[in-house]
């Protein structure tokens, strides 16, 4: 993938984050689907299989971001996690499968019998 960002907002009120690529391509991704895909290890493990799903997470909030070079964003959620890097290919590929990585994660939280919201 070649676009790159043209624009960035973190909508407080909707808790999300716009981004606007250069193929003029523009998501929209809310704070918990940011943090149920985060890129960190404490997410995603250190190898296949050794994913954690995350759980609870309906009322994070997205705190705030900054640039990690010129090729990644690091997130900030209200629950500490502020680790993994979105670099501009994930988020790219965040939007464009968000309906469906959206599904996968709903019945991923219904096999185990968890749910999206706080203890």
């Amino acid at each position: 993938m070649n676009a790159t960002p043209t624009e960035i907002v973190l909508h407080q009120k909707s808790n999300s984050l716009e981004i606007a690529f250069s193929d003029g391509v523009r998501f929209n991704l809310p704070a918990e689907f940011l943090r149920v895909q985060s890129p960190s290890a404490e997410v995603r493990g250190h190898g296949p299989g050794q994913e954690t799903l995350q759980v609870g997470k309906r009322k994070v909030v997205l705190k705030g971001l900054e640039p990690a070079g010129s090729y990644a964003l690091k997130l900030e959620f209200d629950d500490g996690h502020d680790s993994g890097l979105y670099d501009w290919d994930l988020l790219y590929s965040l939007g464009q499968n968000q309906q469906e990585l959206w599904q996968v994660y709903l019945d991923k939280l219904q096999a185990a019998g968890a749910s999206r919201d706080p203890k």
